[in-house]
């Protein structure tokens, strides 16, 4: 089963597209919960409607003790089932293509009947600004995850599947980390050697340009010094710096 994570918060005219793009999918087995925070009556009578109308749809009002979209998705590990695979999206993130999630659910039986089964399975993403795609997410992998991670590399959160195996070695974000948890999240995970990554050249998701994290740019580069600084100790400027490097490239490929 893929289970969709989508915090909300009075963002019900963005949902339109991400439920029609999950609708229109070749594979049956998925099913999303919101995390709504304090919104307003319109947009949780919004939410009330689709599920009422789609059983694979739910909804649950946010933990005040779990505030913020971080904490709105731990709250969405919490709900997962022991054999689910999640995947957290936005309000304003969409499925780029029918079949996505049928060739991303395909690649992970196969992986499972060659071997055992991946931890993470991480594919690509794209930003998109009106109809113009822009910067890409693809992680570049390095002959290992923990290496990947050190050249700069990291997981797009929204193109990553988390399996069973990640979530009973960490089941949660950590505190502290208001725009940078998921970056934290895969830098912890690969502390453990025996953590099994597996990589899918499939563009999974596509991302509105934006957001919060788009503006509160010094913040987000101090909680990201502090999640390489846990991760890599007295090293963190060479995956800092080379981060930033491959987002430069990549913005102007």
């Amino acid at each position: 089963m893929l289970l969709l994570i989508v915090p909300t918060l009075d963002s019900y005219r963005l949902l339109p597209r991400l439920l029609e793009s999950l609708r229109r999918q070749t594979f049956s087995g998925w099913s999303v919960l919101f995390i709504d925070g304090p919104s307003g009556p319109e947009h949780r009578a919004f939410l009330d409607q689709l599920c009422h109308q789609d059983a694979r749809l739910c909804w649950q009002p946010q933990d005040p003790a779990e505030p913020g979209i971080f904490g709105a998705m731990n709250q969405g590990f919490a709900a997962a089932g022991p054999h689910d695979w999640l995947l957290f999206w936005g309000s304003d993130d969409w499925a780029p293509a029918p079949d996505v999630f049928e060739r991303a659910m395909a690649a992970l039986e196969d992986l499972t009947a060659q071997a055992a089964p991946p931890d993470l399975l991480v594919c690509r993403g794209s930003y998109v600004k009106g109809s113009r795609p822009g910067r890409s997410t693809a992680f570049r992998w390095r002959a290992t995850y923990r290496r990947s991670l050190f050249l700069g590399s990291t997981p797009p959160h929204q193109a990553t599947l988390i399996g069973p195996g990640a979530r009973s070695r960490l089941s949660r974000y950590a505190p502290g980390f208001r725009l940078s948890a998921d970056l934290d999240y895969f830098l912890q995970l690969c502390l453990d050697p025996q953590l099994r990554v597996q990589t899918l050249d499939l563009e999974l998701v596509h991302m509105a340009q934006g957001g919060v994290s788009g503006v509160q740019h010094r913040r987000r580069l101090h909680e990201v010094r502090c999640a390489y600084r846990r991760a890599f100790g007295w090293c963190w400027p060479f995956p800092y710096l080379l981060r930033y490097a491959q987002r430069f490239l990549s913005a102007l490929a």
